[in-house]
């Protein structure tokens, strides 16, 4: 498990192997990641939007954006989290991703980055 702490928000990626499939004549490879953000801080706060960065090794740079995550903008009260699952394809059987999440403190208003450290996929049998 990955974990980083930015402003009191910690973060943690698990990553997991989903198989190989077919789509237009290709192989793809699906990975899933669960991710829970723990609220360490004495302030409730917002997520509301979400930056990736997505690396595959056969493909060049992947950049998302989008409003919070799996269709919410979760408020973490201090001490609670939030945990999702999501997943990603790559042409490659070994990538990574990485980002932040736009957050918002509600004590103060203040609009902060958390941070989502780089967490890699890889399939079991591409690696010795």
């Amino acid at each position: 498990m990955i974990t980083q702490v930015t402003k009191g928000i910690k973060i943690s990626v698990h990553t997991s192997f989903e198989g190989t499939f077919f789509k237009n004549y290709k192989m793809h490879f699906a990975f899933g990641y669960t991710i829970t953000i723990e609220n360490q801080s004495k302030d409730s706060v917002q997520l509301t939007s979400r930056h990736w960065q997505i690396y595959d090794a056969l493909n060049d740079l992947e950049i998302l954006d989008g409003e919070g995550v799996i269709g919410k903008k979760p408020v973490i009260r201090p001490g609670e989290s939030h945990t999702y699952n999501s997943g990603c394809l790559l042409a490659s059987p070994i990538g990574a991703m990485k980002g932040h999440y736009n957050m918002v403190n509600f004590s103060s208003t203040e609009k902060f980055r958390v941070y989502i450290p780089t967490f890699k996929f890889h399939a079991p049998f591409a690696l010795n």
